[in-house]
């Protein structure tokens, strides 16, 4: 295997500036490099000379390359050549298009959450109307995929056997809360989902573009992919249970937020398999991921404010003006539940024991956010300990003022109090 030792590495070679220039040859370490490089080279010169490029052969040679070095240590010579294929190639190969989003972003300087976590490619794939997916059913295959990885990988720095039976444990559960699989978690592993058999399926394995070579990175990779479908499911949820809500239908309304509530849980079980990896093992790629940061989640802003216009406070603050285009909408005055709630309550919409059971549903999904907020700054306590958030945060005391903040902060006092939350 090709590996590149921590001595060679340093900041980003390319941060704060988008190609172009002689600066750029500082992604050329040595002679050595470019040796290593070579074959690479010619492929990608063979690839583009040919009659009918192949998008999905290209992206698996890169992708390959990239698991063996890491995408922060990608060449220039290489790196320019795909800068003109995208041009070139992108435009008529939407799949190809997304996925060289990800791999040219830190040679473009525009290396963030969304382009680290390849989420382009998984929402293309999603999209396809041929894939047969969700992002609920992504989130499943991107667990079934964090099982085959720890049971099949054979690196060096792969964890200890206890802490791999843990982490493929909580990924099995994950799967089982999403298929009829009962509690046989080892007759699971056995079947698990897979991508589907088509175009769209075919680029599931490249949505994986580690920016070093530790192996937990893939993993963690998995995880926050899985963060963003199960944020994306509820913010869904709650936009359907918002216009269920407005039409008075209480049938509709119960069904979708019954489902957040399901969904919910599964926030926790990703912290409960991130917690599975070492700090060490952590710092050892983080220092290559500065400028990704999860407080760039756009999936997850995006369902804080279908739940309700967060305050003026937090919209001003760090958590929305990473999301420009989230903050926009929710400045803008879009609808969402707590406004319908609040009219269906001055409207007399529905009767007290279907009001009891809506305000049981937020109550729970209140209720399991602030566990899962806690659960956030525990895990990076451990995890970061006096370090800056790689999004450029103070890190730990960042999420630890974020605590307070309530998606139904408009009608805790007034309503939700007295709900059930068990």
């Amino acid at each position: 295997m090709n590996t590149v030792t921590k001595t060679e590495a340093g900041r980003c070679p390319f941060a704060g500036h988008a190609g172009g220039g002689p600066e750029r040859s500082a992604a050329v370490a040595s002679v050595a490099h470019l040796w290593r490089d070579q074959p690479v080279i010619d492929w990608i010169d063979r690839w583009a000379a040919g009659p009918k490029p192949d998008g999905s052969a290209l992206a698996r040679l890169i992708t390959v390359h990239v698991r063996e070095i890491g995408k922060h240590f990608l060449s220039v010579p290489i790196l320019t050549r795909l800068s003109e294929i995208r041009r070139q190639h992108g435009p008529r190969d939407a799949f190809l298009d997304a996925f060289l989003h990800s791999i040219l972003d830190k040679y473009e300087g525009r290396y963030y959450n969304r382009s680290y976590l390849a989420l382009p490619l998984i929402e293309r794939i999603v999209e396809d109307p041929d894939s047969g997916l969700d992002p609920e059913r992504m989130s499943v295959l991107l667990m079934a995929d964090i099982v085959r990885h720890e049971t099949t990988a054979s690196s060096p720095d792969r964890p200890d056997a206890p802490t791999l039976r843990k982490r493929v444990t909580h990924a099995l559960r994950f799967v089982a809360s999403c298929v009829e699989s009962g509690d046989d978690l080892e007759g699971l592993a056995e079947r698990l989902p897979a991508p589907p058999a088509n175009a769209a399926g075919d680029w599931f394995g490249m949505t994986v573009q580690p920016v070093y070579v530790a192996h937990d990175e893939y993993f963690f990779i998995r995880c926050l992919q899985a963060h963003e479908m199960v944020y994306t499911t509820l913010a869904a949820d709650l936009r359907a249970a918002t216009k269920a809500v407005r039409a008075g239908s209480f049938a509709a309304a119960i069904t979708h937020l019954r489902h957040a509530d399901t969904v919910f849980a599964r926030a926790a079980m990703l912290f409960r398999l991130v917690a599975t990896m070492r700090a060490d093992h952590f710092h050892a790629f983080r220092e290559f991921t500065q400028g990704a940061s999860a407080i760039q989640s756009e999936q997850y802003k995006r369902f804080e404010i279908a739940c309700g216009t967060p305050a003026a406070a937090r919209l001003h603050s760090d958590a929305f003006t990473n999301v420009p285009a989230v903050r926009a909408d929710a400045l803008a005055g879009h609808d969402n539940l707590s406004d319908a709630y609040l009219d269906a309550r001055r409207h007399g919409t529905f009767n007290a024991q279907q009001w009891d059971a809506i305000d049981g549903c937020l109550a729970r999904l209140e209720a399991g956010h602030q566990r899962w907020k806690a659960t956030h700054h525990s895990l990076a306590r451990r995890m970061l300990g006096d370090a800056a958030g790689s999004g450029y945060t103070t890190g730990v005391p960042y999420l630890q003022k974020c605590l307070d903040n309530r998606l139904f902060w408009r009608l805790g006092e007034a309503y939700l109090a007295g709900s059930k939350v068990g």
